[in-house]
């Protein structure tokens, strides 16, 4: 590790900036640190899906798309900096047509749920939208690199095929969403 932090509350952004990496400031709420904030907050919903027991497949592949995250958030703290590759594209690819080949197609709308683990899936699978949405505001003021919107994209279906395969896992079935549910008397 090249840099070790002795301290780590450095007050400098108690002002409502904060530093990126190659020493410029902006804002907390610039759409960088948006795009940067949501990219954590998706590495995070992945680790807390670490947590559960998980096929050792599906743990391998997630510990690596946490590492490639925060790839991404390096890129993302500094600009004009490239990491992503191609290759981490079709790594996704990959993963997303081996989990999906044994499951049932489509027919109906998924509800998130199931087990906690597929509903964690699913929960990460909504944070990547949002950091996916985060980039797409950035790219409209700032030059990013252009594999960054692409990779959160195949990261999201992948989420969503791994909540399938969690729930089959788990013994049990997709939740799916009825027509003209009518309500509940009681909720």
């Amino acid at each position: 590790m090249a840099n070790r932090l002795t301290r780590i509350y450095t007050r400098t952004g108690d002002d409502g900036q904060t530093g990126l990496s190659n020493g410029s400031r902006l804002a907390k709420d610039a759409p960088r640190v948006h795009a940067m904030g949501s990219v954590d907050e998706l590495n995070s919903a992945i680790g807390l899906l670490l947590t559960e027991p998980l096929p050792d497949a599906i743990n391998q592949c997630l510990t690596q798309i946490q590492n490639n995250l925060f790839d991404l958030g390096g890129e993302l703290s500094l600009p004009g900096h490239a990491i992503l590759t191609d290759q981490h594209i079709e790594q996704l690819e990959s993963q997303l047509d081996h989990f999906n080949a044994d499951l049932p197609a489509l027919k109906d709308f998924i509800l998130p749920g199931g087990s906690r683990a597929a509903a964690l899936a699913h929960m990460a699978r909504t944070i990547c939208r949002r950091a996916e949405r985060d980039l797409v505001t950035l790219a409209r003021e700032e030059s990013i690199d252009a594999l960054a919107g692409p990779f959160l994209n195949r990261l999201s279906d992948l989420l969503f095929v791994l909540s399938r395969v969690l729930n089959r896992h788990a013994g049990g079935q997709d939740v799916l969403w009825e027509l003209k549910k009518p309500p509940a008397k009681a909720c």
